[in-house]
């Protein structure tokens, strides 16, 4: 079996187990696994569309996209990737509710950053109840209520997180963490009721005589009625007060000191715990402009990919001008692109740049003579987008010189000077320091005087 083959085989096994995986809804457990096949091979179809799926499972619209485009980049034809961006694009109204959701997440995150957790869940449930399979955003609402001690709405929330994505490890931790909650507090319930049905048992003579220990009072109220009845009765009244309430109250004070003792135990514990929990929501607020800035690259990889291949069916049918398609590949983000992808978009441009870098050049040189300068400008940042040394530096000498009768010197001198720096020995650089120099002087580039 050759090295080729291996590796197919094993793209292969890890993406039945991905399958396996998403059927028990582990999702977690099934990207971990698609990833792996996609190591094995990036051309497996069938591994890429299904951890769109997955992704697209656990609420994560725009990762999904990603791996579906990215699909379609590998095979165009034939796939069912074509299908998923299609649905997605018809439902609209579904497609705007998801955006707003993953707005309301970032969002939330920010008011977590600023200590605003009240609306911070505002937010997180509008959130998940137009995208309710966001595991994220179910996620951070649980942590939110556990961290307001709003322990009913937490379980509620990380149950759904559950359901979407059984193993993932975050649910789990969060659902461990409420059940210690709860047999803490379940604990001190316990002690409180042993504390109310806690009673005190001395003896008087032959009689024994059980009282709670909250209804001293009470009793010696009834002492006091059978003082007036028997005057005999008193005195045991009064040796019971001076000789067995002293060493009643010791005891009681006792157990008062232990039960402090336990208590300030519990907040200690308590207080670990949210540590803990803050320590998590910070972990959380210093991802969030890593999550933005994710979001950001997704989108531009997408809209990357799909210009250029627009723009190479528009560049194969000659049914588009060359400005046209200049103005949509100049919003193009290169270092997005894929292998596939760049090499298209290197293949069209290396014709169509050097084409439109010629046109435009002559057409500022006519703009200028004419005083159009604006124009001029506009077609000559086009230019340095596509070639900034184009012609030796020619197009930037003109540019800065457009900038000056336009009134900017600031950019003129600014343009002046790179163009000495990056392009020495040439006739721009020269005519650029003469411009410097007569300035310096107090003339123009052209010698006469102010």
């Amino acid at each position: 079996m050759d090295y080729t083959t291996k590796l197919s085989y094993q793209s292969m096994y890890w993406y039945n187990d991905g399958l396996k995986k998403a059927k028990i809804r582990d999702l977690s457990g099934a990207i971990a696994s698609l990833k792996k096949s996609l190591q094995y091979n990036r051309g497996n179809i069938a591994s890429r569309n299904l951890l769109g799926l997955v992704y697209y499972g656990r609420g994560d619209i725009v990762e999904a996209l990603v791996e579906w485009v990215l699909s379609k980049n590998f095979q165009s034809h034939e796939n069912i990737a074509n299908y998923y961006i299609q649905k997605v694009r018809e439902s609209q109204e579904e497609l705007e509710m998801i955006n707003q959701a993953i707005r309301r997440y970032n969002q939330a995150l920010l008011y977590c950053q600023q200590n605003g957790e009240d609306l911070a869940i505002i937010q997180l449930k509008k959130a998940v109840a137009a995208h309710p399979t966001f595991v994220k955003a179910h996620q951070l609402l649980a942590l939110l209520y556990i961290k307001t001690e709003q322990y009913g709405e937490a379980r509620q929330s990380i149950r759904a997180a559950h359901k979407l994505d059984t193993t993932n490890e975050i649910t789990l931790r969060y659902m461990h963490e409420l059940n210690q909650i709860r047999k803490a507090r379940t604990v001190k319930i316990k002690e409180k009721d042993k504390k109310e049905k806690h009673t005190v048992t001395y003896n008087i003579g032959n009689e024994t005589i059980i009282q709670p220990v909250s209804s001293s009072y009470k009793d010696n109220a009834g002492l006091h009625s059978v003082a007036n009845i028997a005057l005999g009765v008193l005195v045991g009244v009064a040796v019971m007060w001076f000789l067995i309430m002293p060493a009643m109250n010791a005891s009681r004070q006792e157990k008062v000191n232990q039960q402090t003792v336990e208590f300030s135990d519990k907040i200690a514990t308590q207080e670990a715990q949210i540590s803990a929990l803050k320590k998590e929501l910070e972990e959380y607020r210093s991802t969030s402009e890593e999550t933005q800035n994710a979001q950001a690259t997704a989108e531009s990889t997408q809209s990357s990919y799909e210009i250029v291949m627009s723009i190479a069916a528009h560049y194969r049918a000659g049914d588009m001008s060359d400005a046209a398609m200049l103005e949509e590949l100049l919003k193009v983000n290169a270092d997005s692109l894929g292998t596939v992808g760049r090499d298209k978009f290197e293949e069209i441009t290396s014709e169509l740049y050097p084409r439109m870098c010629s046109n435009l050049f002559a057409t500022s040189q006519q703009n200028y003579e004419v005083a159009n300068y604006d124009t001029a400008i506009t077609n000559l940042e086009q230019v340095m987008q596509m070639d900034a040394g184009y012609n030796d530096g020619a197009a930037m000498l003109l540019l800065a010189q457009s900038y000056e009768k336009k009134g900017d010197q600031d950019q003129a001198n600014m343009k002046y000077q790179k163009i000495i720096e990056d392009y020495p020995d040439t006739d721009a650089a020269r005519a650029a320091q003469e411009a410097l120099d007569a300035q310096n002087s107090g003339g123009n580039a052209d010698g006469t005087e102010e």
